[in-house]
């Protein structure tokens, strides 16, 4: 009895150990891989199977070190779609990889765009960790699909990371969100194209760490090539691509690089002899190396992080970061100072030019008054290339010269780089006997002015609260559901409205990212002293936003009416506002066709719902591309509703002396004559859909043959038979001609000269939809086939909300 305990025993364990032994070397159309199967490399590199990671039960189809324990995973299929049980099936079908559960459902695929021949494709786990699939038969390393192409949080030698600009695909690293969970976390290490290309980490939608420039032998805020060794290096800049790659010379050594869910980019080396992952570079590791820590024109030094304004700059009264010159620049008599051992600041709206040499760079700099500084893009074999910089320096960090950085040459004026030298006296001397001066005749009229300053406070202070209360109590009444948030609430959210959660600026002032204490994510609208909207404006959009509730409507929290500050709180927008994608030569190419459709259908909806379905019917008077904000989905919705103007009754026009909106959205009765209606809205809707199509600006288009502006030349191709000439050229024949053609139509109706012959909203959003003949429109406002300029006028060509008033 005991001996046949002992063989079933044997038995059973012998079944166990071929269960999770099995192996294949590739997959075909006729072949599939469950749960305790693995998929292994030729030489025994990588592996491919299912794990469960950590302490979580979840099962997930990845790829990871053969001869590595304990396990390194480098890539996950599933990530955001587990498994609940070991029912899991990877199998090779007509359209590439697919992953299927106990019920046959499927709950990831590769998505292959091409499918071949059944029969001859495989799938196979090469040396290098990558997992394809090709031609079986095809003698050409050809891959119908890689997972290379996909990347997860590690970078393995030989993949790439950056930018196809031709089919607009990014490929980039985003963290686990813990370690036992591999869904996509807060942190992503990406290749910004924005200027010159440079290396970010980033947290959500905030810039959390810079890399810095591709500078020929590392990027330029960090060692991490040069402290690899065997490690060869490429990065790729061209007009079709933007990437970084690495290969390893020495196939015994495994590297990777790799984003952790909390916050460092590593790249780390197994090391055999200790059995562990030796870890050659750590970024973030010092203060220094988040971004915007000092603030513009100031250096944060590696060895003693402070942060110290530049030489000739200042730190003004009025920012608690930034540093401004003390001698404004010339234009005409400047010149440069050499600064040694630099991380180069932000490239993001810098100028580069690979074939220039230093001297040629400086005089291109001179050239224009608002370069500040310039640097050799290239320091590999003795310095190549240009870079430019503009404005403000932002990010500058200083290393001893033995650990990296380089020389970067910044710009003052003559009398600044002279003034330590005249009569042997340095800055600092000069400085101490003036701030000695200064202190004696400060000290005699202190005393005196005292008294009077405690005063002026204490009034100033029963000003302000007088203020605030009266306005607080008025818009209570008028919106006693809509809720007002405290300064210090709205200021602890913003980080006490930092530049690095600053989202933009428009005419009633800056918008600021914030998250409250329970993690909501909120938009600050915070008025600027210099804007030409204020408190009317304020209580215009409060009153008229908490009245309106619409998918197609950005939603308003709240306000904050305290000291001297009036802002509104929105519903935060991932996504930007349309303007920040449409008019960017790579970020449009983000939206396809079906996107820019959807666009189209939202914003017209909610304009129907703002003109006819509301309680009020609402005139927005500024509508343009920058006030139509994008959600996670790309959903449309409208915003800025500060010169919004309401119509009681049966009216349905009105005339106003102050002409307040955006010049190229304007209709010809409105920027003339003061006249609006909800047919004005029309018009500017009828602009965006054209610039939509186009992807060009109405205001900065021209027509070199005619003279023409966007609205112009959109009619002349609509005449001449041609209306697809209008389209984007990226969207090519990715898109439905017919919904092309019918936008085009639909937006030429919209903005026709005289509003009685223009739809209104809801007879459009039927023309958009539907399939019966419209109406042939009649020629464009503002069009005369004269010269752009006439068309406008003295118009400004900025596209901040504007306000005119005329004498009645």
């Amino acid at each position: 009895m005991q001996n046949l305990r002992t063989q079933w025993f044997w038995f059973f364990l012998f079944c166990c150990i071929s269960r999770t032994s099995t192996s294949l070397d590739s997959i075909a159309p006729n072949q599939s891989i469950s749960d305790g199967e693995t998929l292994i490399s030729h030489e025994k590199t990588f592996e491919l199977g299912f794990f469960s990671p950590g302490s979580s039960k979840s099962r997930y189809l990845g790829i990871w070190y053969y001869n590595i324990n304990p396990r390194t995973m480098v890539w996950v299929a599933n990530r955001e779609a587990p498994l609940n049980t070991t029912s899991g099936v990877l199998k090779l079908s007509d359209q590439g990889l697919v992953l299927v559960n106990g019920t046959n459902n499927i709950v990831w695929s590769s998505n292959m765009s091409t499918t071949a021949e059944t029969e001859n494709t495989i799938a196979q786990l090469l040396d290098s960790g990558n997992l394809v699939v090709k031609d079986g038969n095809s003698e050409h390393e050809h891959y119908l699909w890689q997972s290379f192409d996909h990347p997860c949080d590690t970078l393995l030698p030989g993949m790439k990371l950056g930018w196809n600009l031709e089919k607009g695909e990014e490929l980039f690293l985003s963290s686990w969100k813990s370690a036992d969970d591999p869904s996509h976390g807060e942190y992503s290490f990406k290749i910004d194209p924005r200027g010159c290309p440079q290396a970010v980490l980033w947290k959500g939608t905030n810039l959390s760490n810079r890399f810095g420039p591709w500078n020929g032998l590392y990027f330029s805020g960090s060692l991490i090539d040069s402290q690899s060794p065997g490690v060869k290096v490429d990065f790729v800049l061209n007009k079709k691509e933007i990437y970084y790659q690495f290969q390893v010379l020495n196939k015994s050594l495994s590297y990777r690089f790799w984003v952790t869910p909390n916050r460092n980019a590593l790249v780390s080396l197994w090391e055999s002899q200790i059995s562990d992952w030796l870890i050659l570079y750590s970024q973030p590791s010092f203060p220094c190396e988040y971004y915007g820590r000092c603030g513009a024109n100031s250096i944060c030094n590696a060895g003693n992080p402070r942060c110290t304004c530049l030489d000739g700059f200042f730190r003004h009264m009025n920012s608690s970061k930034d540093c401004v010159r003390t001698i404004r620049l010339t234009c005409n008599k400047d010149r440069f100072r050499k600064y040694t051992g630099m991380v180069l600041p932000d490239t993001s709206s810098s100028w580069y030019n690979k074939n220039m040499v230093l001297e040629e760079c400086a005089e291109m700099c001179l050239q224009n008054c608002s370069c500040t500084a310039y640097a050799n893009l290239d320091i590999s074999g003795g310095g190549s290339g240009c870079l430019l910089w503009y404005h403000d320096l932002i990010d500058l960090r200083h290393y001893p010269q033995a650990q990296g950085g380089q020389d970067i040459y910044i710009r003052y004026s003559d009398s600044e780089l002279d003034h330590s030298q005249k009569n042997g006296l340095s800055k600092s001397k000069i400085a101490s006997i003036v701030t000695g001066s200064t202190m004696f005749v400060v000290s005699m009229i202190l005393g005196l002015v005292i008294w009077l300053w405690k005063r002026k406070v204490e009034m100033e202070e029963m000003k302000k609260q007088l203020y605030q209360s009266h306005h607080n109590y008025n818009l209570r009444k008028e919106e006693p559901d809509l809720p007002a948030f405290d300064l210090p609430v709205i200021a602890k959210a913003t980080d006490n409205f930092s530049d690095t959660n600053k989202l933009g600026e428009g005419g009633f002032g800056p918008v600021y990212k914030g998250t409250l204490i329970g993690g909501q994510d909120i938009a600050v609208k915070r008025l600027s002293n210099n804007s030409g909207q204020g408190l009317k404006e304020f209580k215009n959009e409060v009153a008229l936003i908490a009245k309106l509730q619409h998918r197609n409507l950005v939603k308003l929290h709240g306000y904050c009416i305290q000291e001297e500050e009036k802002m509104l709180i929105y519903e935060y927008m991932p996504n930007m506002s349309l303007d920040y994608f449409i008019f960017d030569e790579i970020r449009t190419k983000l939206l396809d066709w079906s996107k820019r459709f959807h666009i189209i259908g939202g914003i017209a909806r909610g304009l129907v719902y703002l003109h006819e379905d509301s309680r009020l019917r609402v005139i927005h008077r500024d509508l343009k591309t920058s006030n139509i904000l994008l959600d996670e989905n790309m959903n449309p919705k409208i915003s800025d509703f500060g010169l919004a103007r309401t119509l009681w009754g049966d009216q349905v026009d009105a005339n106003t002396n102050k002409i307040a909106g955006t010049y190229g959205y304007m209709p010809p009765e409105y920027a003339v004559h003061g006249h609006f209606s909800m047919k004005s809205d029309v018009f500017s809707f009828g602009v965006m859909v054209l610039e939509i199509v186009s992807g060009k600006k109405n205001r900065d288009f021209s027509d070199p043959n005619h003279c023409l502006n966007l609205l112009g030349h959109a009619w002349r191709l609509w005449t001449e038979g041609r209306p697809t000439n209008l389209m984007d050229a990226f969207l090519g024949e990715r898109c439905t001609s017919s919904e092309v053609i019918r936008c085009i139509h639909v937006g030429l109706l919209c903005v026709q000269q005289r509003p009685n012959d223009r739809p209104d909203m809801s007879a459009v959003v039927l023309m958009l939809n539907g399939e019966k003949s419209l109406p042939q429109p009649k020629a464009p406002g503002f069009y005369n086939g004269r010269d752009k300029a006439d068309l406008f006028g003295p118009f400004s060509n900025n596209d901040a909300s504007l306000t005119v008033l005329e004498a009645r």
